[in-house]
């Protein structure tokens, strides 16, 4: 939407794949990056004092304010051109994915091409193919109907708007096993001796595939139980949940914040190890399910044990240690009074992802009955207010004297504990 409101008035005839104006669904990507350039300049020129107006260069908290605000609106553009930005890459994203899909069966096609010469095409082979096909057109349908969340990869984004871990992984035993049965149906259907098809159907019985039956329904129990771990803890306020911009590969080995996590990274290799083995079973054995080991199988129930106890650990209640008056160099020791600048130092005030501009520039402080925005302080490279541990803001006028409750609400709407402090007059 933001992007035909940008375009309208401008002759389309003038935009073409090559268009940098960033008015238009073709340089929306480069309107973005014009966007955060302009962002970048401004941030740097306030930090080092320059671009401040003369009304409001005089006194540090107004001149403060204005920049926080200037700033503030600054973001709230980069923030739509971010998201027209989004909006244009998941649109071509279907058609990119559901190409890697296809490239993927035309890959087993050369495959099983160049393995046929001396031994001879098979009715196996023939079952193999069709049954990518089939998947591969499945999953091309499936796209198509979420083409504007992302094609193949919407059933495995989660709420947050990133590629969630466990869901990729279930998603990835389900096709694989759905592969597998329509294999052995393909070449059921292709038999023509009794017995040929009685070991075909024998081929399915539990005895042979236990080991992938379990490992399926245990990766498909998790990815559901993270989802409800995740809900009641975000509902409960025991998890700071921000939505990203958009999916990433990044994320299935990645936290929130983007750093590597251990958990998902263990879940995600010891997974594709199993995958590749049960893989190389189908293909030497593909008339009957792939007898995954048990030693395997346990050890992808271990790792998304693994998994699943970090789900229930990550996260916690933002939290305020302690209040105190914020002291410039050269002031007195004083109270508290109407107008000082007070530090709210604790931890968890900063949600991972929740870095950029837009969403600092949401952050909120309760002092009594006022809501006080904390304002963006910048400096060389980023900012120093708000951090994750420290907050600076201001008492304003409209706080009465005497005791008052100060609490914190993060970008992701999360209230922390509330600490009293005495204001003076």
């Amino acid at each position: 939407m933001a992007v035909q409101e940008a375009g309208q008035g401008v002759d389309p005839g003038a935009h073409r794949g090559g268009c940098t104006c960033g008015d238009c669904p073709h340089g929306v990507r480069e309107g973005h990056r014009r966007a955060v350039a302009a962002f970048l300049e401004k941030r740097e020129e306030y930090a080092s004092g320059q671009g401040l107006p003369v009304a409001v260069s005089h006194s540090a908290s107004a001149s403060r304010q204005w920049v926080s605000d200037e700033l503030t609106q600054s973001a709230a553009y980069v923030a739509v051109r971010r998201r027209a930005a989004v909006e244009a890459r998941l649109a071509r994203l279907w058609w990119r994915t559901a190409a890697v899909v296809w490239g993927l069966v035309l890959a087993l096609a050369v495959v099983q091409a160049g393995t046929a010469v001396g031994a001879g095409w098979t009715a196996a082979r023939t079952s193999g193919l069709l049954a990518a096909v089939l998947v591969a057109a499945a999953l091309t349908g499936a796209g198509y109907l979420h083409r504007t969340r992302g094609g193949a990869l919407a059933p495995v984004t989660g709420e947050d708007n990133r590629l969630s871990t466990s869901r990729a992984l279930a998603a990835s035993w389900v096709l694989f096993t759905a592969y597998a049965v329509l294999v052995l149906a393909g070449q059921l259907a292709a038999a023509s001796a009794h017995g040929r098809r009685d070991d075909l159907i024998a081929g399915l019985d539990l005895a042979r595939g236990v080991g992938v039956v379990t490992v399926v329904a245990v990766v498909c129990g998790v990815a559901v139980l993270v989802r409800r771990v995740v809900g009641v803890r975000v509902l409960g306020q025991r998890l700071q949940k921000v939505r990203a911009d958009r999916p990433r590969a990044a994320d299935l080995l990645t936290d929130d914040s983007g750093r590597g996590s251990f958990t998902d990274i263990q879940y995600v290799v010891v997974t594709a190890v199993a995958l590749v083995f049960a893989a190389v079973r189908l293909a030497r054995r593909p008339d009957q399910l792939p007898d995954l080991p048990w030693g395997l199988a346990v050890l992808v129930l271990i790792s998304a044990a693994t998994y699943l106890t970090g789900k229930y650990a990550e996260g916690g209640r933002p939290v305020i240690l302690s209040v105190v008056r914020s002291r410039e160099a050269g002031d007195l020791d004083a109270p508290i009074r109407t107008g000082d600048d007070i530090e709210i130092r604790g931890a968890g005030f900063v949600p991972p992802g929740a870095q950029t501009v837009d969403h600092l520039a949401r952050m909120t402080v309760r002092i009594g009955a006022v809501h006080v925005h904390v304002p963006l302080v910048p400096v060389p490279g980023g900012f120093n207010n708000p951090t994750d541990t420290v907050l600076t803001v201001p008492v304003p006028a409209d706080v009465e004297p005497g005791q008052a409750e100060v609490q914190v609400v993060t970008a992701a709407g999360v209230e922390t504990n509330r600490v009293t402090i005495d204001v003076t007059d």
